[in-house]
């Protein structure tokens, strides 16, 4: 960068000063929290996030030092909730990802269950299983709930990949079988007033950031949206 282009020392200072006052507006908002939802604290937290941000960018142009904060990334988190302050329904979206790792486990579960339940047309679904991993699979989700499936997959051959889970606000409960032909189609983020997302990626970053840590103890973060729980309200 050239002399021209750096920021003066006095914008330097007056980003810090606004470090500071976001600081102390982000602490009076927690302190005066009406409850995990509370979006006082949730735009507290993005305005300091935004000063602390904007004073590292300016510290390093001018100084080319930089300072111990991590800051949360806008990919991860979330828009200002715009849903009712007093919800009188709630919608839960989720998806979880699998691989079929193990086929002929997964065959064999779909026989033992279609056994057992020992229906003519669940037989023949299973029959089909020892070909047809779509059989199967329609067999074995026919039969358990999908937080057993979760909490049983390598039973039935599968792996884990991502999963997300959002909590939404909603005024009142829609008519029934009103979104049932296109059930994510109006999801909305900004109706979020929490969400948890669980990947491996977390588990790399982690890695990552100890491995940084062994070769320098010096930095120490100030918390980052994004990671595992995302909740509206603190930010975190």
């Amino acid at each position: 960068m050239s002399d021209a282009a750096q920021p003066t020392a006095a914008e330097v200072r007056a980003a810090a000063e606004a470090v500071k006052a976001a600081l102390d507006r982000h602490l009076a908002a927690v302190e005066r929290r009406t409850g995990d939802d509370d979006t006082a604290v949730y735009e507290a937290f993005n305005a300091l996030a935004a000063a602390a941000e904007e004073y590292d960018e300016l510290l390093y142009d001018r100084y080319d030092e930089v300072t111990p904060f991590e800051i949360p990334g806008a990919d991860g988190a979330l828009p200002p909730y715009a849903g009712p302050d007093e919800p009188h329904a709630l919608s839960l979206l989720i998806r979880r990802d699998y691989a079929v790792v193990e086929p002929q486990r997964l065959f064999a579960q779909a026989r033992r269950v279609a056994e057992l339940d020992g229906e003519e047309d669940t037989k023949g679904a299973a029959a089909k299983a020892d070909v047809s991993p779509l059989a199967a699979l329609g067999v074995l989700f026919g039969e358990y709930e999908p937080d057993e499936i979760a909490s049983r997959h390598k039973e039935f051959g599968l792996e884990e990949g991502d999963s997300t889970l959002w909590v939404t606000a909603a005024e009142e409960l829609p008519e029934p079988g009103e979104w049932l032909n296109a059930p994510f189609e109006h999801a909305d983020p900004e109706r979020i007033i929490c969400r948890f997302d669980v990947s491996s990626v977390f588990d790399e970053n982690e890695d990552e950031d100890e491995d940084e840590d062994d070769e320098d103890e010096g930095g120490a973060g100030v918390g980052a949206a994004g990671d595992k729980p995302v909740t509206v309200g603190d930010g975190s």
